[in-house]
């Protein structure tokens, strides 16, 4: 006869065993933010649900919309109220945001050969002569031609050696020339109108080659000269690319269903079958950068981004809730002195134009040893990719920080007033590309409406300032 089991521990063990249960709950709800367990206290206690992932007493953060900023219903104001205070004298209650500091006013402007003492043989490379230019203030100077020599080397000189470039979520491939050129590949993934998928994030969409040759080309037009100079070429997979790469790599070549000659990498997530690497049909596209100075006298130091986003589907970063997080990041070095928050600012306005979100680091040359050498726009793959939507959220650092420099100022009013539209500069500078075109046609009608975007936020700075 089978024994009664004793109601008292029957109950017991119900009871350990939902405080159990639900404590799991608990903590698994913790590290999801699904909600779950907010909802069910708030149905056994009304008015009393809590917020499991944040302090109760940090706001709530709603994405940016576009409404958020007050943009001219047309693109035909003249913004004379800006104009008059880059032609004339800066009035003493704007000086703090209108900053009237540009870097090449300073006389010196030591290049890395002249910084390092360096000796050049006449017969090195275009390249190095290139890389022993860099100066303090910029990659390049003003209409300098050796860096057009620079890109005609890397559309047309044979490879010499091949190898993927280890880490990283996308794969990007090391090139070296015969005649001594480096340079790093990164491959044609998305065709030119296809747009990054509005519902995902910033850091899972695909770099886009194009994207980094029209950014090293605003860049230029902008007058920053702090990028990489970058070409576009097409590259034969069977005869150019195959013979030369290791084992490893070659192991990933395949010939797709459709016929096409494609690879996969070994990089950490978009390197499998699903997210074949294919030419057309062994012809692949691709963007070549110049490499910048390998030798240990002009090594960069790799700074974190103060306005670095979250990289997480769930977590906010303190600039997203705290409007005086500016005022923080002033205090603190590099930005407490020098030509680094100006940079910054530059900076924002830059991927606000181009649309780039993965701004998380960046770099300077350690050579120069000052906090006085510009910051170096590098990565920019994950631009130009939705040209229809202004991310308002990349000029947080100019709306928070409200300074611009008067140049940078002068030169997006000047392409806003013309004759010579940004979108029209950066046509007549893509134009001759081996590659062209090279943007789909909604980016440059994005760039002349995020220019008057950021001419609004400017303005609203000023009014502000007035106002107090």
């Amino acid at each position: 006869m089978k024994k009664q089991e004793n109601p008292s521990l029957r109950y017991a063990r119900y009871f350990w065993g939902s405080l159990l249960g639900f404590t799991i709950l608990l903590i698994f709800d913790i590290i999801t933010g699904f909600g779950v367990t907010s909802a069910v206290i708030g149905f056994l206690f009304p008015g009393k649900v809590i917020n499991l992932k944040e302090p109760t007493d940090r706001p709530i953060i709603l994405p940016m919309r576009k409404e958020d900023v007050k943009i001219p219903p047309t693109l035909n104001d003249p913004y004379d109220d800006l104009r008059v205070l880059v032609v004339g004298e800066i009035p003493e209650k704007f000086k703090n945001i209108i900053i009237n500091k540009h870097h090449l006013d300073v006389p010196s402007n030591p290049t890395m050969k002249e910084f390092l003492n360096m000796t050049e043989d006449e017969y090195i490379s275009s390249l190095e002569r290139f890389q022993n230019r860099i100066s303090q203030h910029e990659m390049y100077p003003e209409d300098d031609r050796l860096v057009q020599r620079v890109l005609h080397n890397l559309a047309t000189a044979k490879f010499n050696e091949l190898y993927e470039k280890s880490g990283g979520t996308q794969f990007k491939m090391i090139v070296k020339y015969e005649n001594g050129y480096r340079a790093l590949f990164k491959p044609m993934r998305l065709q030119r109108d296809q747009q990054a998928a509005s519902s995902h994030y910033y850091y899972n969409d695909y770099e886009r080659h194009n994207g980094e040759i029209a950014s090293y080309h605003l860049d230029k037009i902008l007058g920053f000269r702090r990028a990489i100079p970058m070409v576009g070429r097409k590259i034969n997979l069977t005869s150019e690319m195959f013979p030369l790469v290791d084992d490893e790599l070659a192991s990933t070549f395949y010939i797709s269903p459709s016929g096409k000659v494609c690879f996969t990498g070994v990089c950490d997530v978009f390197c499998d079958t699903s997210h074949g690497i294919c030419g057309d049909p062994y012809m692949l596209e691709g963007s070549f950068a110049a490499f910048l100075p390998r030798h240990k006298n002009a090594t960069r130091k790799v700074w974190r981004h103060p306005w670095r986003r979250s990289y997480s589907k769930r977590r906010n970063v303190e600039w997203e809730w705290n409007d005086n997080f500016c005022d923080k990041v002033k205090q603190i070095f590099p930005y407490s002195e020098g030509r680094r928050m100006l940079d910054l600012m530059d900076m924002a306005i830059y991927d606000f134009l181009i649309g780039n979100l993965d701004r998380h680091h960046y770099e300077t040359f350690k050579t120069f040893n000052t906090n006085e050498t510009f910051t170096i726009h590098l990565d920019q793959g994950r631009s130009f990719g939705q040209p229809f939507h202004d991310e308002l959220s990349i000029l947080i650092p100019l709306k928070q920080c409200c300074m611009v420099r008067k140049s940078t100022l002068k030169t997006l009013l000047d392409f806003h007033k013309g004759p010579q539209k940004m979108s029209d500069a950066l046509r007549e500078s893509l134009k001759d590309e081996p590659v062209a075109p090279i943007l789909w046609d909604p980016h440059f009608d994005a760039l002349d409406r995020r220019n008057v975007i950021v001419l609004e936020h400017i303005r609203n700075c000023l009014k502000v300032d007035d106002e107090k």
